[in-house]
C-alpha cells in the first residue's frame, strides 16, 4: 500500500506554514500602520463670558489633514468627524481623533457661533471655549 495520506498531510502542513509566513507580517504591518497615526482625545469646555457653563451646545469636531499629519498616515476606519452636545457642566469628551489641524465649531441658542482651527499635537487636550452674546442687528433700510 502506498503512503499517500502522509504525503497529503505534509503538503497541507507545508501550505499552512507558507500562508502563515505571508499572513503574519501583513497583520503586523497593518497594526503598525494604525499605531503610526498619532491620536488625541479632546475635552472641550464651553462657557459664557461670565464663566457659566453652556449646556446642550452643539459641538462639531472635524479633522483636517496638514503637512505634519497627512491623511495617508492612518486607515480608513478612523473617524475624523464628531457631532456632540455639551452636558450640564458645559463639557464634552470627544473620542480619539487624529492629531493635526482640528476645526471646532460651537452653536448654542442665544450666543454667537464659534469656529476655530486648532493645531493639536498632544495625546490629550483640554480646550476652553468662551461664547459671546449675540451682536446688535443693523438694517440698511
Amino acid at each position: 500500500m502506498v503512503a499517500l495520506p502522509d504525503y497529503n498531510r505534509n503538503m497541507r502542513m507545508r501550505g499552512i506554514s507558507v500562508s502563515t509566513l505571508f499572513f503574519v507580517p501583513a497583520l503586523l504591518a497593518g497594526a503598525l500602520a494604525l499605531d503610526a497615526a498619532p491620536m488625541t482625545k479632546l475635552n472641550i469646555v464651553v462657557k459664557t463670558q461670565a464663566g457659566a457653563p453652556v449646556d446642550r451646545a452643539a459641538v462639531i469636531v472635524r479633522w483636517h489633514a496638514n503637512k505634519k499629519h497627512p491623511r495617508a498616515s492612518f486607515g480608513r476606519n478612523v473617524r475624523t468627524q464628531f457631532e456632540v452636545r455639551t452636558n450640564q457642566e458645559g463639557s464634552v469628551n470627544v473620542p480619539s481623533v487624529p492629531q493635526g489641524s482640528i476645526l471646532i465649531q460651537v452653536n448654542a441658542k442665544g450666543y454667537q457661533t464659534f469656529g476655530k482651527i486648532f493645531d493639536i499635537d498632544d495625546e490629550e487636550k483640554l480646550i476652553e471655549i468662551t461664547l459671546n452674546p449675540p451682536q446688535q442687528q443693523y438694517s440698511a433700510h
